[in-house]
């Protein structure tokens, strides 16, 4: 069989900078698809039910964003394995490799859901969230983690097409789930009353159905990924390789919402207005930095085919063209959204003190979102060669002990919203020099290596 006629997109052959935006614009697409379902959750309750309703959701998102990221990042050990074997031509090891993501990833989900559900209320009290907000976060928190399950099974099955280089099928299934999502919070708010409830319900069921779009999907697939459900089970060979190297990328993408539930509690000590004020603006950049983690992630798969197919001079080159394309967007994207800031806050609550807090944080995070290209093209990159637990390892140690240094330190003794934003750009440039000392050691130490698990 010619494995690469049944590929999207020729990862090893031709030009890179054409197919390399064809890929990640999808992917990007898919993630702003994904915020959007906690952005439609966040816009129906600002507009229709309220300020502590508003704020009870923005106090999740940290906690949403940490559980998410973990499932995007173990998902991407699945994309390295899958797409390593593809560029290798090796049919049979594709095979075993998809049907041991699926059952690792239903797994995955319920544990996390059982331990969700058991710490629910522990990890809002760490977020010092206020009493007169507290019974709505923590029910939409439970309701929401209802929804684990599918958001396992979509990452990962959202792996398997990524790894044969179709990104389009994952953003069909997570477009027709945000449109149902939108149907069924505004039914929920306006029609039943169900407020807070029943906002969180809707995400859960768009989520299950994004997922079983894409499990009938691969049912049907006449190709390298399809899925015989009778033939799922686990090779521990497999779910190995998967966890060595998308473990460390899930930490790695939970550093920066650990870092950010800290940041959380020093926001919630300022009060409702700045609660709402952040919410808003992370709705705004979290949508940005989607395309980031898009490209990174082609760079992933780009630099996983060719490594598989023992041609280092085009894993290189597949890098630098990631990062040059991801850094022009940036900085474009960036710009606009710091001349338009007062507009996209407008969107969320036209309350000026809200709007006047929201631009802050505008200016020092998406205003600063060129320093994050060095992050993820470079982790992307790295993880492609299967190399996730050094980026991961330094994150911990430059984000998280840079921004909880900050906020018990310089925000203690000047407590201000300022004063906490300040501490996103300080640690991303620290990251940032650091990587790229790590990315140059390892780039010199890799040598052409054929799958072997």
């Amino acid at each position: 069989m010619n494995l690469q006629k049944k590929m999207k997109i020729d990862m090893l052959h031709g030009p890179l900078a054409g197919p390399m935006i064809i890929f990640a614009l999808p992917l990007a697409l898919t993630g702003v698809l994904q915020q959007l379902f906690n952005t439609a959750d966040v816009l129906v309750l600002g507009q229709f039910v309220g300020t502590d309703a508003l704020a009870a959701v923005g106090n999740n998102s940290p906690i949403i964003g940490l559980l998410v990221n973990l499932f995007m990042g173990v998902s991407l050990g699945a994309n390295v394995v899958i797409a390593r074997f593809i560029g290798a031509h090796d049919l049979k090891e594709t095979i075993r490799a998809v049907h041991t993501s699926f059952l690792l990833a239903l797994i995955l989900g319920i544990f996390v859901a059982v331990i969700g559900e058991l710490m629910a209320r522990p990890m809002l009290e760490a977020l010092s969230v206020p009493d007169s907000v507290m019974p709505l976060a923590e029910l939409y928190l439970r309701i929401y983690f209802l929804g684990m399950p599918a958001i396992g099974l979509y990452n990962f099955e959202a792996a398997i097409y990524r790894s044969r280089g179709n990104t389009w099928m994952p953003l069909k299934a997570l477009a027709a789930a945000s449109g149902l999502n939108i149907i069924l919070n505004l039914a929920a708010v306006l029609v039943f009353s169900w407020g807070v409830a029943g906002v969180a319900a809707a995400t859960a069921v768009s989520n299950y159905l994004a997922a079983w779009i894409l499990y009938r999907g691969l049912c049907h697939e006449h190709g390298i990924i399809r899925l015989e459900p009778g033939a799922i089970r686990m090779e521990k060979a497999y779910a190995k390789e998967i966890l060595r190297i998308g473990l460390p990328a899930g930490i790695q993408g939970m550093v920066f919402s650990l870092s950010n539930l800290v940041i959380q509690a020093a926001i919630n000590s300022l009060g409702a207005v700045v609660m709402a004020a952040s919410t808003a603006a992370f709705t705004v950049e979290i949508n940005i930095y989607v395309l980031l983690i898009a490209f990174g992630q082609a760079v992933t798969t780009f630099v996983s085919q060719n490594y598989g197919a023992g041609n280092l001079a085009r894993c290189r080159k597949a890098t630098r063209v990631g990062f040059n394309v991801t850094m022009f967007v940036t900085v474009v994207l960036s710009a606009l959204a710091c001349i338009f800031s007062d507009a996209l806050l407008a969107l969320f609550n036209d309350n000026p003190a809200v709007i006047s807090v929201g631009r802050i944080r505008i200016y020092y995070i998406i205003g600063f979102y060129f320093l994050c290209v060095f992050i993820e093209i470079l982790s992307g990159a790295l993880r492609g060669y299967g190399y996730s637990l050094p980026p991961a390892l330094l994150m911990l140690v430059t984000v998280c002990g840079v921004r909880i240094t900050w906020i018990y330190t310089v925000f203690a003794a000047e407590p201000t919203f300022k004063i906490i934003m300040i501490a996103y750009p300080i640690s991303w440039a620290v990251t940032a020099v650091l990587l790229i000392g790590i990315y140059a050691f390892y780039r010199q130490h890799i040598k052409p290596l054929a799958p072997r698990l």
